[in-house]
């Protein structure tokens, strides 16, 4: 009996099976819905094995040339009886242009199935679905967190939630008090799943008992949308909502009916802009990258020379926080193609005092500074990045010695559940450089924030 592939239920991406041999089969990627020009993101099941089959799978059809494939790259796998993920051993896959398909590069990679009544699955990355999100944010409701809560602003094309997240100390939300907000974005391109586990970890962080998360929602407000973009993530595409746009192209003018989940955030930050007793500190995209090592930002630039010097700070300092984070490959541009971009966007709206990033990560892999080993990325790795960056901001704001005198807390349950933040809910309209490491010594003079509140 011959082996049997599928696309997974959720999130899963196989367009086309060719059986070239008993051996050897090609797969074509489905390319994201309504854009042919997405062609990245794989995650399939392969059932109705053979004990002791050896086979050779081709993915024959990348939308991209340059790969971290190149670097050592391989897919992930995990079977029903073995749900852990792993990496493929790098000597069994393989990344050359082929010229049985039109001198494309093509991916192969050989594979020996060892249970008759297994299934296997096989992704470019660690999948993380819209379920296992909701079923998250579900998990952190049932706690109970006086400072906790979470929001629907807004509804997806196919109608899936547009979760708001919001961490505080609930005092930091009465009528009337200033607040200092950082917000979070996340899988705004669906396919770059370490977003997920990159804002996980940050989450997780901020909601913990640690002394420093206690003080940071003590002084800040955490505004986190998680998934940007739902549809695309069920889908499983690459780049694109389920109408084909790139949503990262369109902050400038996002249509209420085309691009719901970016307008009723947008809509959010320009009224929070607006509240002359919020400002708005940081925003923080986060993303994947697919050529890159390691953890680094892009940042803007700016005409007044100390305004981009000290957009460098926040940066800098989770250098020295995060062993995968490299400063050297963070670059601050205002490149014409990322003009629709939220950080570009948003840079040129709000004023000198806060600072826009796109916080990528790698699909692979990170080098640790003064070295030149390669350590690839886990689950849990791109959690801890998150909670490094929420770490990093008790350090920009100067709060170590307040968290030296704090206590862990004892758990408070709820009394009264404040409003998430002053607005009404924004429901759109819904139709059908190099890798080595900063200098850890240095010094950064900026504004010491000790005073916040």
């Amino acid at each position: 009996m011959a082996e049997r592939s599928q696309i997974a239920s959720e999130a899963g991406n196989l367009g086309r099976v060719d059986h070239v041999s008993e051996f050897e089969y090609d797969l074509f990627i489905r390319p994201d819905t309504c854009n042919p020009r997405f062609r990245v993101w794989f995650n399939f099941t392969v059932e109705n094995v053979k004990e002791s089959q050896r086979v050779i799978f081709n993915i024959v059809n990348f939308s991209k040339t340059r790969s971290l494939y190149r670097d050592g790259m391989t897919p992930m796998v995990k079977s029903a009886s073995r749900p852990r993920w792993q990496r493929l051993p790098p000597k069994n896959v393989y990344y050359y242009r082929c010229p049985d398909h039109r001198k494309n590069y093509v991916m192969s990679f050989a594979f020996c199935f060892d249970r008759e009544d297994d299934i296997y699955q096989f992704a470019y990355c660690y999948p993380y679905t819209y379920t296992r999100f909701q079923h998250y944010l579900d998990s952190l409701q049932k706690r109970d967190m006086d400072y906790f809560f979470r929001e629907q602003l807004g509804l997806s094309v196919q109608q899936r939630q547009l979760d708001l997240l919001t961490i505080t100390n609930p005092g930091n939300l009465h009528d009337g008090a200033e607040q200092k907000v950082v917000f979070i974005t996340g899988r705004i391109h669906p396919g770059e799943t370490p977003s997920s586990f990159v804002c996980q970890g940050i989450i997780d962080f901020l909601v913990s008992h640690h002394p420093i998360a206690r003080v940071l929602r003590d002084h800040l407000v955490f505004k986190i949308a998680p998934m940007l973009n739902p549809d695309g993530v069920y889908l499983g595409n690459y780049r694109c909502s389920l109408m084909g746009f790139d949503l990262n192209r369109h902050w400038l003018d996002p249509s209420p009916w085309a691009h719901p989940t970016l307008y009723g955030v947008k809509q959010l930050i320009i009224q929070m802009h607006n509240d002359p007793k919020t400002s708005l500190e940081f925003y923080i995209d986060i993303h994947a990258h697919s050529t890159m090592m390691n953890g680094f930002m892009y940042g803007n630039i700016f005409e007044d020379e100390e305004r981009f010097q000290r957009q460098a700070i926040f940066p800098k300092l989770l250098c020295q926080n995060a062993e995968d984070f490299s400063f050297s490959s963070t670059s601050f541009n205002r490149d014409a193609v990322k003009a629709g971009t939220g950080r570009r966007f948003l840079g040129g709206l709000l004023d000198h005092t806060s600072y826009c990033y796109t916080l990528e990560v790698s699909f692979f892999s990170y080098i640790i500074g003064g070295t030149a080993a390669t350590v690839p990325y886990t689950e849990e790795a791109y959690m801890k990045l998150g909670r490094n960056v929420a770490r990093t901001f008790m350090d920009y704001y100067r709060l170590n010695p307040i968290v030296e005198k704090v206590s862990f807390p004892m758990p408070r349950l709820r009394k009264e559940r404040s409003p998430p933040f002053k607005h009404s809910h924004v429901r759109a309209q819904t139709g059908s450089r190099s890798a080595f490491r900063g200098d850890k010594k240095s010094s950064f003079n900026h504004k010491d924030h000790s005073q916040s509140s």
